[in-house]
């Protein structure tokens, strides 16, 4: 019991370990959710990193398995789900749906159609916006003060 709550204190809100296991020296990020200890070079892993490792031994793991090997909340796993690290590979649960019309997916937010359909409507609203941005006035348009007149005249 001891033991996690000193790990429960060595990590950071997001389940990032910042002090070694080992010597208590500083962890520093490796990439794919590994840290290596400054000090003695020891090996600590984030929530991603504990997941990545099951996975990569234990193929077609399925959520609840994963959990309890790893200690990484379900909601967790979920959310890494949602942001593409992983994808489920037999989805016959529909443990991932989309957000939009409820289709059964195996990564992110959104299955392929709404997807399509959500990136066109955010394009269409970026190019209305630039439209709206661009001022349609031509050469000689203002024929008050400086706005549109020629700033040279030549004297002849």
């Amino acid at each position: 019991m001891a033991e996690k709550m000193r790990k429960k204190l060595l990590q950071t809100e997001l389940e990032r370990p910042t002090l070694c296991m080992e010597c208590g020296g500083v962890l520093v990020y490796k990439g794919l959710g590994e840290y290596q200890c400054e000090e003695c070079g020891a090996f600590e892993y984030d929530d991603y990193g504990k997941v990545r490792n099951y996975l990569e031994k234990h193929r077609g793991a399925n959520v609840a398995e994963i959990s309890a090997a790893t200690d990484v909340s379900h909601k967790a796993i979920r959310e890494m789900i949602k942001e593409r690290r992983f994808e489920i590979i037999d989805n016959r649960g529909g443990y991932l749906r989309c957000e939009i019309c409820g289709e059964s997916i195996t990564s992110g937010r959104l299955c392929s159609k709404c997807e399509e359909h959500y990136h066109r409507d955010v394009e269409a609203k970026a190019r209305e916006e630039r439209k709206k941005g661009m001022t349609m006035t031509g050469y000689g348009d203002a024929t008050t003060g400086e706005r549109g007149s020629k700033r040279y005249t030549r004297e002849r």
